[in-house]
């Protein structure tokens, strides 16, 4: 997919306001991550890129005070479901990391 992020959007042309182009990158964005084969899983990283784009565009200095409220309750609600897909970090105890010989002072030391 070419899709660009917001934080290297181009300079706006002339008659055009960067909210303007960050609401068209949105509204692109988005009809992509609905528009799914039957079955495939939404994509997390298409989502986080649209966090980011509400975001970037709910800062814009200049932005219409609607659309600043309406892309920080958005990105609150992307934010969620990016945290909802991402899968869960593993979490080994410590005692079986020492065990493994996964602390990285092990090493130093035998080698030391």
């Amino acid at each position: 997919m070419n899709s660009f992020f917001a934080d290297e959007l181009p300079a706006a042309p002339a008659g055009r306001s960067q909210d303007a182009l960050l609401v068209a990158s949105l509204l692109h964005l988005m009809s992509h991550y609905t528009a799914r084969e039957e079955g495939e899983a939404p994509c997390v990283k298409l989502a986080s890129v649209i966090e980011r784009h509400l975001c970037a565009l709910a800062r814009l200095p200049d932005v219409d005070p609607v659309l600043r409220a309406t892309c920080e309750q958005l990105t609150e609600k992307w934010a969620a479901l990016v945290d909802a897909k991402l899968p869960a970090p593993s979490k080994t105890p410590l005692l079986a990391r020492f065990m493994k010989g996964a602390w990285p002072g092990k090493a130093a030391a035998v080698a030391g």
